[in-house]
Order: structure tokens, then C-alpha cells, then sequence
């Protein structure tokens, strides 16, 4: 075997045969004027301690792509975690707005101000069930004439638009609380797709069903209200 790689030696090659790469075996070394011809023609000198090199340049890439993919998995669990707190936020700030909505309405009527609080105490359990510390309770269905058992659960246009006319009205206070409420549970519907787009559809729609339950059964607490034991609704 050639210890030393001469100018003259990598010619001879290089004339029998182009190459744009020449392995350099173990032990063996090249000369200044080897080394310059090798440049001048863009010929990539190939070692072992290259091949080394190569491997552990290749082992580095994978494992910043590895780190790279951990914060990425590390920061959509914190994502998701932060979302399910912020919601979690607006249902206990929900829940509190029942209770006082409940305590005005009770110097009205006691009635109405208890299945207010009967309503409240369902967003206590869906906050639970966001914590993960229970499961979602059923809301059974008083049908009226545009509230039934098929449509509940779905997303209803109000029965009636509420205007500075209710003002006028013997319940006025009970009638425009109860639709502060019922508006501020339609916002959470995005909070709850926000926080549910990269998780368990089942449980996010078992959610928006439920908020969808209370909101109608709030419209049915105002109609009442307004009418008396008369739906409002337009069908």
C-alpha cells in the first residue's frame, strides 16, 4: 500500500479515469503539491476520520430535531393546559354572575330566582368536568311550544328579541338579568372550541350541547317572565 499520495501519482489516476472524490486510506497521507491538485480540481478528499465527522454531524441534526420536537410537544401541552384554565376562569366568573343574577331575582320571584340557581349549579359541574373531576349531568327538557326534546340540545335564535320594551315590564329586572346571562353563555361557546380544537371532539360538542341546554332553558325563563305560562316564541 502507498503510504504517501503524490501530485504525479493522483494525475496518472486522474487520467485514466476522472473522479471528483478520492478515499484516502488509513495510514496513508498526501503531499502539499497532492493536497493543491486535489483543490484546484474540486476533488473531495475522503478519510475515515470523515466519515466520523459525517456521522456525528448526522447524529447532532437528529438530535436538535428531537429537542425541536419535544418543546414543540412541551409547548402545545402548556397550550392546551392554559386554554383549559382560562375556561375554567369563565365558568366559575359564570357561575358567580348566576348567583348574584339569582339573589336580585329572588326579591321578585322566588321561583324563578331557584331554577336560576338550578341552572348555575350545571355550569359548577361542566367546570368540573373541564377539571376532570366529574362527568356531565343530564338537563331534562320542560317542552313548550318551540322547545322540545329534539332541539335542546342544538343552538336557537332567541324566542324573542329583548328591547327597551321589556323596561316597561312588571319583571323587567329578572327578564333583561337573565338575558345578560344568557349572552354571556353564547360567548363561551368559542372559549370552549378554542380550547377543545386539538382534543376530544365527543367531550367538546357533550359541552357545547349542555351550554346549549342552558341557554334555552334560560329563553324559556324569560318567556315565562314576560308572559306568564304562555310561550313567546315565534314560530
Amino acid at each position: 500500500m502507498i503510504r504517501f499520495i503524490t501530485e504525479e501519482y493522483l494525475r496518472d489516476l486522474y487520467r485514466k479515469e476522472p473522479f471528483n472524490t478520492y478515499k484516502l486510506q488509513q495510514g496513508q497521507r498526501v503531499t502539499p503539491g497532492a493536497a493543491q491538485y486535489l483543490s484546484d480540481k474540486r476533488i473531495k478528499m475522503i478519510t475515515d476520520n470523515s466519515k466520523v465527522k459525517e456521522s456525528n454531524k448526522i447524529k447532532a441534526v437528529k438530535q436538535v430535531e428531537t429537542v425541536k420536537e419535544e418543546e414543540n410537544s412541551n409547548s402545545n401541552v402548556n397550550l392546551n393546559l392554559n386554554l383549559k384554565k382560562k375556561l375554567c376562569c369563565k365558568l366559575k366568573f359564570t357561575e358567580a354572575t348566576f348567583l348574584v343574577t339569582s339573589s336580585e331575582i329572588l326579591r321578585e320571584d322566588i321561583i324563578l330566582a331557584q331554577n336560576v340557581i338550578s341552572l348555575g349549579r350545571k355550569i359548577s359541574n361542566i367546570r368540573n368536568v373541564v377539571e376532570g373531576k366529574g362527568t356531565l349531568e343530564p338537563i331534562y327538557c320542560k317542552e313548550c311550544t318551540g322547545i322540545n326534546s329534539l332541539n335542546f340540545t342544538t343552538e336557537l335564535e332567541d324566542c324573542f328579541e329583548i328591547t327597551e320594551f321589556h323596561m316597561q315590564l312588571n319583571k323587567s329586572s329578572a327578564i333583561l338579568k337573565i338575558h345578560v346571562l344568557r349572552c354571556a353563555l353564547r360567548e363561551l361557546h368559542f372559549q370552549i372550541i378554542d380550547t377543545y380544537k386539538n382534543d376530544d371532539d365527543d367531550l367538546k360538542n357533550r359541552i357545547i350541547n349542555t351550554i346549549n341546554s342552558i341557554i334555552n332553558s334560560l329563553s324559556q325563563l324569560i318567556c315565562s317572565a314576560v308572559g306568564g305560562k304562555q310561550c313567546q316564541r315565534k314560530i
